[in-house]
């Protein structure tokens, strides 16, 4: 089993509702990075962002691992020729919580790097209702244990009313949403996936956590993906509704869902 690299392909893997859960898969190697990145849009990026990328001293050793592991001479060249942004976690001692100390993150779903910079685990995740009480300790075990000859995915997904890599809303959800109809739902919400893959560096220790953004239109999903996408809505964990903005597209989405599948059955 693989997680691939496309919407259709990560979404019958994706968390669209209910209890957080980590949800991962063993991957191989070759399974680890998107072979066809877009470089132009990963150089654009970094070139308008360069608050981008973030290094603390403590993250300077294992972003010079994983750079030479991947070829490259940064940790920021790194993340400029692959489709994947970068974020490298450490623990200060045994036992203690792993850390943000290095990140290059060219396509962010809604948050600021400067924000969780040198912040544990539990703090960069503080947003996401119920992380705290269903997922962080079994975030910490898993990465106590996790081995440097192992790779594993998982992947999650939003409705977005864009399908820019760069997701950076300023304007209230209401507000983001208010042009979407049953009618035009289909061409203007976008799902949005993140592939997201965690493997220890062998020499330094640090985890590298990957997140690779795909994006495609409602329209051009298949009739079982858009089905999953539609059956989330209000089934989301109480405040997940609102941090994601589901209430402002809810009624167009599912509309336009009821729709298409009555279309079909015609």
């Amino acid at each position: 089993m693989t997680l691939g690299f496309s919407v259709e392909t990560l979404l019958p893997h994706a968390r669209v509702s209910g209890p957080l859960r980590m949800g991962l898969l063993r991957l191989a190697q070759s399974e680890w990075l998107d072979p066809a990145p877009d470089l132009a849009a990963r150089d654009a990026a970094f070139d308008a962002h360069p608050e981008s990328v973030q290094v603390l001293p403590e993250g300077e050793a294992p972003g010079r691992e994983l750079a030479q592991m991947l070829g490259a001479d940064s940790l920021e060249q790194a993340a400029r020729t692959h489709c994947e942004d970068f974020c490298l976690l450490t623990q200060d001692a045994t036992s203690q919580p792993y850390r943000l100390i290095a990140a290059a993150v060219a396509f962010p779903t809604d948050w600021h790097l400067s924000e969780k910079i040198g912040k544990p685990l539990h703090a960069v995740h503080e947003p996401i209702h119920g992380y705290a009480e269903q997922l962080s300790d079994g975030v910490d075990r898993f990465m106590d244990k996790l081995r440097s000859d192992e790779i594993y995915g998982r992947t999650n997904m939003f409705v977005m009313p864009s399908g820019e890599p760069r997701y950076m809303p300023s304007l209230p959800a209401e507000e983001r949403y208010t042009h979407v109809t049953p009618d035009n739902a289909g061409s203007v919400l976008f799902a949005r996936c993140e592939r997201e893959t965690l493997r220890r560096l062998p020499e330094t220790g640090a985890i590298v956590f990957t997140i690779g953004v795909y994006r495609t239109s409602l329209d051009s999903l298949s009739d079982e993906s858009l089905e999953c996408i539609a059956s989330s809505v209000g089934a989301m964990l109480d405040g997940e509704e609102a941090r994601r903005g589901a209430p402002a597209y809810a009624q167009a989405l599912t509309g336009y869902a009821a729709a298409r599948n009555q279309s079909r059955a015609a």
